[in-house]
């Protein structure tokens, strides 16, 4: 049981982050078509959603607790308006200058203007951005609505496991479930914000979310209490991207 339960925590999000290399790395190689990755981000979403149901890790935790669902969805808020509001175009007519710095040295890889981001025509993507295959208008409705059901209710629930349930746990003692999750230990902690935060392009905001759902499961000692707050994370940010167009966070 204690093999099956590591698994439950790891595969999930090892499957899903090598699903990343291996479509990067052929992207490199070979010209793929057009719609490639729309259909490989479904197919993550079921393998590794299905995954996760089979492994069934939450089985030795106690379900989430009612006294955390409000300080678990305001963290989610808090943490999605912090991932927009650098990038908004309310910024960008305010302090054009702060925008461009953040742009480009507080998002991978530091000296350049990401992808999605051409300050001379903000807010319109610039063309042949690759994320806008996920606007419905290009890829239908349903591709597009897996895109929301793996952001919002598989990547931000594996990844809460992963981070929050095991590695944070299993730097100190390689029998995790031994540790309670309430137990601080800054070497754990802050690795695992670490971490957790340069895994996204936006690392300074990946840090800060990091640490808010840390302290969250040191404070609650409720792992679905944090993966609700990612949850409402991901799922505030895609109402966001599909309402205003921003497909430069997907």
């Amino acid at each position: 049981m204690e093999r099956q339960l590591s698994r439950g925590h790891i595969v999930p999000f090892v499957v899903w982050v090598g699903a990343i290399a291996v479509l990067t790395l052929l992207e490199r190689l070979v010209l793929l078509p057009p719609l490639t990755v729309v259909w490989v981000y479904a197919f993550k979403t079921i393998v590794c959603g299905g995954l996760f149901l089979w492994l069934r890790p939450w089985r030795v935790y106690q379900p989430l607790q009612r006294r955390n669902v409000v300080p678990a969805v305001a963290i989610g808020l808090a943490v999605a308006l912090l991932w927009i509001a650098p990038e908004t175009e309310w910024l960008g007519g305010l302090w054009p200058a702060a925008q461009q710095f953040y742009h480009k040295w507080l998002i991978l890889m530091p000296g350049g203007w990401p992808e999605y981001f051409d300050p001379a025509i903000f807010p319109a993507l610039p063309p042949g951005f690759s994320g806008v295959v996920y606007d419905p208008a290009i890829c239908g409705w349903p591709l597009t609505l897996m895109r929301v059901v793996g952001s919002v209710m598989v990547i931000a629930v594996i990844e809460e496991f992963f981070f929050r349930g095991f590695l944070l746990r299993w730097i100190r003692e390689h029998d995790f479930w031994k540790v309670p999750l309430t137990q601080w230990h800054a070497g754990s902690f802050w690795t695992v914000v670490v971490v957790f935060g340069f895994e996204h392009d936006r690392w300074l905001v990946g840090l800060v979310a990091g640490v808010a759902y840390g302290l969250l499961a040191l404070k609650r000692g409720d792992i679905w209490a944090t993966a609700l707050a990612h949850v409402v994370t991901n799922g505030a940010l895609a109402g966001y991207v599909l309402m205003y167009g921003r497909f430069g966070f997907w």
